[in-house]
């Protein structure tokens, strides 16, 4: 009588197991989902990142440009401002 008492808890523990089972396998299946849509994201935002980036950096290279040209100019009036005051002062 025993005997029966234990094979039937054994078998309930078996089932049990099996339940834990499928249950891994299952949680192992929406991790490898949940893996690969973060994945996806990620490529995702990279490409976003790089049209970002290109995009970025043509505009400062094209600012850069701008305040170049403008520092010229700056550097150029700066000049013929100080050549006309020296010329005026030894015009005196």
């Amino acid at each position: 009588m025993p005997d029966t008492g234990i094979e039937e808890r054994v078998a309930r523990l078996e089932g049990r197991v099996e339940g834990f089972e499928d249950r891994f396998a299952s949680l192992e299946r929406r991790f490898d989902a949940l893996d690969r849509k973060v994945d996806a994201v990620g490529h995702r935002l990279s490409s976003r990142i790089e049209v970002l980036d290109h995009g970025l950096s043509s505009r400062i290279d094209a600012l850069d440009a701008k305040i170049s040209r403008h520092f010229t100019w700056t550097v150029g009036i700066q000049v013929a401002v100080l050549l006309a005051v020296v010329a005026a002062l030894a015009g005196r």
